[in-house]
This record gives C-alpha cells, structure tokens and sequence, in this order.
C-alpha cells in the first residue's frame, strides 16, 4: 500500500488518504454528467450509445491514471465538452465527415500535441495566440452549448422567420427548463455535484411523464457494453488526400484542446498552492499535459471524442486534494461507472440540457476579460463569438476571430501587436477559403 501511495505522490507526513479518496469522490460527482452528457452529443452522429458510454469511461479511467501515476496531480481528465459538440455538430453533421474519419482527426490531434509537449513548444504557440481572442473562444464555445441544450430539451425550435424560436411548452421542455433552474439554484448554494443531482432529479420525474423511458427488462447494473462498434474504427483516408480543410480540423482540435487544458490546469493549480511563486510555473505542468495528449489519443482509439483536463477539478482541490491519490480515485470510480450503464443510458435529453445550459454559462465568464474599450480587439472578439453561435461551427470561428484580427490589426498599422506566428496563420485560413 505504501508503496501504491509513493507512486501517486503520496507523503503520509503532508497527506491525508481520507482527505485525498474525499477530494476524488467530490470531483467525480461534479463531472460525471459527462457519462450521460457524451453518449446523447456524440449519439447524433449514428454511433452507437451503449459503445459511446463505455469509451468515454474508459478514455476517462486511462487519461485519469496517466495524470495520477505519472504526473502525480489531483486532476481528472474525460471527453471534453465543447469538444464533443464540435465533433458532433461541426465535423459529421456540419462539414460532412464520417464519425470515422473525425475519430482519425482527433487522434492525430492526439499525436500531434504529445509531440509538441516532448518538445516544449507549447508555449510558443500559446504566447502567440492574442489573450483576448482566447476569451472569446471559450465564450462562442460556451454560447454553441447552451444553445445544442436549448435545442436538445426541446426549448427552442427552427423557425422559417427568425431561424429560431421559442418551442411551445410541453412536458419535456418544461422538464428541461425546470432543470436549468433547480441546477442553477444548486450551484448558487454551492452544492457538490450539482449538475450530476440535477440530472437524476430530472430522470425520475421524468418516468410518470413518459419522458424517461424504462426498457422492460431494465436493471441497474450490467456487464460494461462493448466497445467493438466503434473502437479502432479510424479512417485516416482524409488525411493522407491531404485535404486542407481536415488539416483545419486537426489545428482547431489541438487549439481548443490546448488552451482548455492551460486554463484548467493555470487556475486550478493557482488556487491549490502548486505555482512556483517566483517563476509562476506550474510544478509538474508538462506531465500534466502529457497525460492529457495521450488521453486524446487513447480516447479516439476506443471511440470518443478529445480528452481534456476537467475544470471540476477544482472542487477536488478545494476538498484537499493534493496528489495523484485523487486522481487514482476518480479513475476507479469510472471503472465502477462501466457496469452502470443502464442507469445512465436511460437518461433523456431534457435532462442533460440543465449540464449543457449550465456549462455553458460557466464558459461564458471570460466575457469580462475581453478588452471591448480596444476596438481591433473587441471586434475579432466578437466575430470570434457570434460566428461559433450562429453557424454551429466551432472551427470557423477561430478562423474567422484569428483572420479579422490580423486584417484590423493590419489596417490600424498595429503591426506589433501581431506575432510571426499569428501572421503564418491567417495567410493558412485565406488559402482555406481561397481552395475550399
């Protein structure tokens, strides 16, 4: 046992293993909707659901794992929202790709950013990448999956006049809506696990209603389901046709990827003490990284979506989680989930749309890092914002956020303001558009 322990980092004279087993427990609470969540998102593309649940608990049950022995952190890793939602609706349903070939985009993305983390030079493309358009990026991002909730639970419709409106009330949209706001009063009186409770609140009144379906042979606990409809099913026929907009894929993957992990890992890190405070380094920031790129790797091969560092980490954190023991004990109780599936695939969308709304508004607070008093940062910002909302496509708005904002730039002869690297990239996006 002792030995377990020094392997995740473990001091008995710094540590406590009830502390650190709590702070897993509660981190696993605040982000196991994801096990409900993932399956519906990526479910659209014709994946099979039962086979989505088990890859995105076993990605989550690796990455967790590589992070708890090898980076030796309180972090957990799993399919990352946002991330589900731009390979759903924008790779396969948008752009037109086979779930197949976007589960090959996100492997190479996979492969690509454990490269760039054995080589350090992460940090040149996160320096090159202005500050505020980073902002704007998780708020169009936020904005996209609140609104994928609105819809999903049946709150919102397609409109010939207005594209959208107001869908007329019904017992699932009202089950949606309720949950939106039970879920936000939770999170107001800072109740652990809130968006997981929600959920489970929502399914069970949905039964009577005919909202939650029971199957009629149903029973808690069952066999993990089988990965085989959509493990190692890769199709890398895009990429080696060299084709320029699935390179833009991969780049918008890795960017979004990339700037979600920092964020997660700069805040939470900050507020448990684990910043170099001369250097304000992250200690072990590298191995955290890597556990993340080889999750995404690994996650793609059983048939998910790109892992990331789970801001909900935090929650851990505050619960006293200091070391990779947390980690380990998020990992086990994924593996736990496996042989829960039923429970959690008899969850209907109106019930996730309270984690997709909710989420989405927590993504929406670096809205009030944005400089809008600078006006060649305010509006790429908000081209960045409103191009992610309005054609459901995540990918586009980083093009089109990093493209007006070296053109304004240009334009106002800020020439300093921009990088070589910044440069690079947008005369890449015009080819894009120039051959698409």
């Amino acid at each position: 046992m002792n030995k377990l322990l020094a392997l995740l980092g473990f001091d008995p004279a710094k540590h406590s293993v009830k502390v650190e087993m709590i702070a897993g427990l509660t981190t696993f609470l605040t982000m196991s909707y994801i096990l409900a969540v993932n399956p519906l998102i990526l479910g659209e593309t014709g994946m099979d659901r039962g086979a989505l649940f088990s890859a995105t608990a076993v990605a989550a049950l690796i990455a967790t794992l590589v992070m708890a022995f090898y980076a030796k952190m309180p972090f957990a890793l799993a399919s990352g929202m946002g991330l589900n939602a731009f390979f759903a609706y924008t790779l396969v349903l948008s752009m037109g790709y086979t779930w197949e070939e976007a589960l090959a985009a996100v492997f190479f993305e996979g492969v690509v950013f454990i490269l760039l983390t054995v080589f350090k030079v992460r940090e040149a493309i996160v320096n090159a990448i202005p500050v505020n358009l980073r902002y704007s990026i998780s708020v169009g991002i936020g904005l996209f999956i609140a609104y994928i909730g609105l819809k999903n639970g049946g709150i919102i419709i397609g409109s010939d006049a207005t594209v959208t409106a107001l869908a007329p009330w019904t017992v699932t949209s009202l089950l949606a809506a309720g949950g939106v706001l039970l879920g936000g009063a939770l999170m107001a009186l800072g109740i652990r696990g809130a968006l997981f409770y929600t959920i489970v609140i929502m399914t069970v009144i949905g039964i009577p209603f005919g909202v939650t379906q029971l199957p009629s042979e149903f029973s808690l606990i069952s066999m993990p389901q089988s990965l085989a409809p959509i493990a190692f099913h890769l199709d890398f026929t895009q990429f080696l046709a060299f084709d320029l907009n699935y390179y833009i894929v991969v780049f918008a993957l890795l960017f979004m990827d990339l700037f979600d992990t920092l964020g997660t890992l700069i805040g939470a890190s900050t507020s448990a003490n684990m910043v170099d405070p001369k250097t304000g380094r992250i200690h072990g920031l590298n191995r955290a990284l890597m556990a993340d790129a080889i999750g995404t790797a690994c996650g793609a091969l059983c048939g998910t979506n790109t892992v990331t560092t789970y801001v909900e980490s935090a929650t851990g954190i505050a619960e006293g989680g200091r070391t990779g023991l947390t980690s380990f004990t998020v990992a086990l109780l994924f593996f736990v989930a496996l042989f829960f599936s039923p429970l959690f695939l008899i969850i209907p969308s109106a019930a996730t749309t309270p984690a997709l709304v909710l989420v989405g508004v927590l993504m929406t607070k670096p809205i009030m890092k944005i400089d809008f008093s600078d006006f060649t940062e305010a509006v790429p910002c908000f081209i960045t914002i409103i191009t992610m909302s309005f054609t459901a496509s995540i990918s586009e708005g980083i093009v089109l956020g990093m493209l007006s904002y070296v053109i304004v730039k240009v334009l106002t002869g800020r020439f300093k303001d921009l990088s070589i690297v910044m440069y690079i990239l947008a005369a890449f996006f015009v080819l894009k558009y120039i051959f698409n």
